[in-house]
This record gives structure tokens, C-alpha cells and sequence, in this order.
């Protein structure tokens, strides 16, 4: 896909997380997986929960068996305290479940756990 993505305009501002977390290595599964984040399959209430907590957007991309999750926050986000409470929002832990047999990680892992926070190391410099 060589077009690109047309990314959000806010008002101000805002905080960028990347996270990464790899699948179990089964084409069915991960055409499954997909499936479940669809539009029509995303649950709504976790969609609401995800908003609740303060994300502004919140993407996924995939090449093969790896994931790479994007998240847009305002400046004030305290990501720990948020996702502490995430974790206790309605569907939460059964979402969490539902989704693990697609994930190459501890299938008791909290979603904090599962993905990693990546390290940024580069972006385009002022001069």
C-alpha cells in the first residue's frame, strides 16, 4: 500500500505511543484476527472504553506475524493510570481473552503486558 493513511487533525498537540507485539505464526489465525478487528466485528464497547480512558486514535498495522500499534493522546495522558483503568472498563478482560489465542505471549497477560512499548530512535530533525 503505497498511498499512505490521511492522518487526524486535532486542535493541538498530542502524544504518540508505539507498541509492538507479535501473533502466532498460523494463516488462519491471523485472517481471524483481522476479522475480529474489522468494522462490522469490533466490539463497540471496547471501541467506547478505548475513547474513554482519552485515546484520540488508536491504529494497528501487520506485516506477517508482527504488529505495530499506534496511539494518538493529548499531551496530559498519563498512560499507566490509563490503562489501569481500561483494564476495568466493561468487556475489557473478556475482549482480552477472546483475543489471545491469536497472540504469541502469555494468554494471562494484561494487554499492557502483551505490548511492548517501542523506543522511539529516529524522526526528522530541525535543523
Amino acid at each position: 500500500m503505497t498511498e499512505g493513511f490521511r492522518v487526524k487533525e486535532y486542535d493541538g498537540p498530542v502524544k504518540r505511543y508505539c507498541q509492538t507485539m507479535d501473533l502466532k505464526d498460523n494463516p488462519e489465525l491471523i485472517k481471524e484476527y483481522r476479522k475480529r478487528h474489522s468494522e462490522e466485528n469490533a466490539w463497540k464497547e471496547i471501541l467506547n472504553g478505548i475513547r474513554e480512558v482519552g485515546i484520540l486514535e488508536m491504529e494497528i498495522y501487520i506485516l506477517g506475524t508482527r504488529l505495530v500499534m499506534i496511539v494518538e493522546t493529548p499531551l496530559d495522558f498519563d498512560w499507566d493510570s490509563a490503562m489501569a483503568r481500561l483494564a476495568t472498563l466493561p468487556r475489557q478482560q473478556e475482549w482480552e481473552e477472546y483475543m489471545a489465542i491469536f497472540q504469541d505471549c502469555n494468554p494471562n497477560a494484561t494487554s499492557n503486558e502483551k505490548w511492548q512499548m517501542m523506543e522511539r530512535m529516529f524522526h526528522l530533525y530541525d535543523y
